[in-house]
Formats: C-alpha cells, structure tokens, sequence
C-alpha cells in the first residue's frame, strides 16, 4: 500500500513538470519575443521536467531549474512566464528549511532578468512583479513549512493523548477487578468456607455414629469444595495484571502448572516463532490458560496437548484433551468459554470449542496478525 501511494506521488509530480514544460514551450511558440531556439527548448525542458524530483533533492532541482531557465533568459530574452519552473523550486527549498538558498536563487535570477531585460522600456515594473513572485514563493514555502510541523505536532500530542487514556482505563480496569476480587474473597469466599465445613463436620459425624450419610449432604460438601476451586480460579484471574507481560512465553508455565495439577500436558510449537501483536499475545495466553483450567476440572484423568501455530497471517491456538468429553453428552458453554469467544471476536478471528468425535475436548483458536 506504502509502495502504491510513493507510484501515484512520483506520478503526480511528473505530470505537473510535464504541464509547465508544455506551458513554457506553447509560451515560446505563440510569443511575439524573438523565437526561440533548439537550446532554448532544451533549456526549457530541462529547468521544468527537474521538477519531477523536488521531493528527493529539492536543492539539487533549484540549482538546475535556475541554471537552466537563467540561461534560456540570457540567450533568449522571454516574457515573466520563464520564471514559472524557478518559483516552483523556490517554493519547494523554502519548504523544507533551506530559506537563504531559495532567496540567494532568486536573486540570482532576479539579476540575470534584470540583465537580459535592461532594453525594455517595461524592465521596472517586470523585475518588481518578478521580485512579488519570488517573495510569495519563499513566504508560502515557510508557511507550508510551520504548517507540516503543526499538523506533525498536532498528530503527535492526539497520539499522547490517545495512550494516555489507554493507560489510565488500563488502571481503572485493574484498580476495579481488585476491587471486585476483594469483595469476592471477603464475602462469598468466606461463606462457601462455611457451607463446606460444615457439610464435612455433619458427614465426619455421621459415619462416627455408624449412619448411612445422606447422599444431599455428599452432594452440597462435593459442590462447596467445587465452587471453592473455582471461586480461587476466578480471584486468581481478577488479580492478574494483563501489563505484566502475559503472553505465548509464559505459557509453558501454565503447562507446569497443569501437570502439578494432575493434567498431563505438553507443548508443541511450530512455525518460525516471532513477535506477536500484544493484544494477540495476551488473548493466545488467556485462552490457553481457560483451556488448561477447563481441563484439568471437567476433563478427569487426562493428557493435554497445546499447539502453538505461527503463520504468515495468522497465529493459531489449539488445546485438546483425550478426557471424558463425547458428542454424545450435552455441551452448554459456560462462562469462560463465552470470555474466550468474546476475546477471540474482539480481534477478528475464529473460534472452535466442542468435544472431539474420538473423545475429549478440543479448542482451536485462529487470530489475525492483522486487525481486518
């Protein structure tokens, strides 16, 4: 895209040489000033086309468009319209800063008109209209100038702004799932802590006595433990800090993690492993990390394997398990798997999670390295 915009630029640029060359040669045909010659053409020619590469060497176009049309001045004594393609590079030197140059151009050719023009009965009032062009050449080119840097400094101050705000949501954002996790553990926490002791101070009683265990009461001390896995799961989330470089190069910890877990699980990379998009690592490393959570709850006795995908246009994550998921059984996606859908949304891609046809669970996430 870079490339096609640079093509059109150089286009543009030549096409607007090309339109002051034909304008000084059709000005030297229809002229009743003596006629001009084969050099003068190609003086003509030059001092304009030059103009084609006043965005790569703007001195060097001022040198050879005032050298080449102050010579066709001196030889052939043309109207004011030969000083067109010397205010266009005028213009262009003062653009860009060199200001003393532009002026001393100027006045090189100021004089050489001058010089050639000494005959007119109209030479003052030509050099004084000529000496307006060239101010107004100069005073634009400056203006031109200050309005660049402006509009650069305007871009610059609009992008400060911009992470300015992104950084200060980011804290806003960590300051309130703090605030939520406190609120968690010292509320709901403490109550299922509760609900569980007491579910297992009623059983421990209750096969001390020699009685059959209700199986409601194994059921709430089974659900209360599993609902305190969960709760730790959720607070240990809320309390992450997403700046502090969660991504693809942590996932082997999560691996780790995983087995000290009980889940057998491996890491296989392929592709030519290369920096990711942050909002890509972040999303590949938490939708691991749900996969893993998931598995080793739901999965049973089970071995995991993450696949980490790296393409030319996308980054792929895959995470399966050979445990206890079937198509047969019902599948209702739950909270996790809804953040991770979400997640995987946000940045334009895909995503497959449902229980394989061989048995297990697979997740396959596809995120664009490009934001479509």
């Amino acid at each position: 895209m870079r490339r096609e915009h640079i093509s059109r630029t150089r286009l543009s640029d030549l096409g607007v040489a090309a339109a002051v060359c034909a304008a000084l040669i059709l000005g030297a045909v229809f002229t009743p000033d003596p006629a001009a010659g084969p050099l003068d053409y190609a003086l003509m020619a030059i001092g304009s086309l030059a103009l084609a590469g006043h965005r790569r060497a703007p001195l060097a176009v001022l040198a050879v468009s005032t050298a080449s049309m102050l010579g066709y001045t001196l030889h052939a004594q043309p109207g004011l319209w030969a000083a067109f393609p010397v205010l266009g590079a005028v213009h262009t030197a003062a653009r860009v800063g060199h200001r003393l140059v532009a002026a001393a151009a100027s006045g090189v050719f100021l004089a050489g008109f001058l010089a050639a023009d000494l005959a007119s009965r109209e030479v003052v009032e030509r050099t004084l209209l000529l000496v307006g062009w060239f101010l107004c050449a100069v005073v634009t080119g400056l203006a031109d100038r200050n309005w660049q840097a402006y509009l650069r400094q305007t871009e610059q101050r609009a992008l400060e702004a911009e992470r300015t705000r992104e950084e200060v949501a980011l804290r806003r954002a960590g300051e309130e799932r703090l605030r939520i996790a406190r609120e968690l553990h010292d509320s709901l926490t403490h109550t299922i802590s509760i609900v569980k002791l007491q579910a297992g101070v009623a059983v421990h009683l209750a096969r001390k006595r020699g009685e059959e265990v209700p199986s409601a009461l194994l059921a709430i001390q089974e659900a209360s433990g599993e609902a305190m896995r969960e709760l730790r799961a959720t607070l240990e989330v809320l309390r992450t800090d997403d700046s502090q470089g969660h991504g693809v190069g942590r996932i082997a910890g999560l691996a780790d993690r995983a087995r000290a877990a009980g889940l057998a699980t491996r890491v296989a990379v392929m592709g030519t492993e290369r920096p990711l998009p942050a909002d890509v690592d972040r999303a590949a490393y938490r939708i691991v990390q749900e996969a893993l959570t998931n598995a080793a709850r739901h999965a049973g006795p089970a071995e995991a394997t993450v696949e980490l995908a790296y393409r030319p246009h996308e980054f792929t994550v895959r995470v399966t398990d050979d445990g206890r998921g079937s198509p047969e059984r019902t599948f209702t996606p739950g909270v996790g798997l809804t953040g991770m859908r979400e997640r995987v949304t946000a940045l334009g891609g895909l995503l497959h999670a449902g229980p394989r046809p061989e048995g297990g669970f697979t997740v396959r996430a596809e995120l664009p390295l490009e934001r479509p």
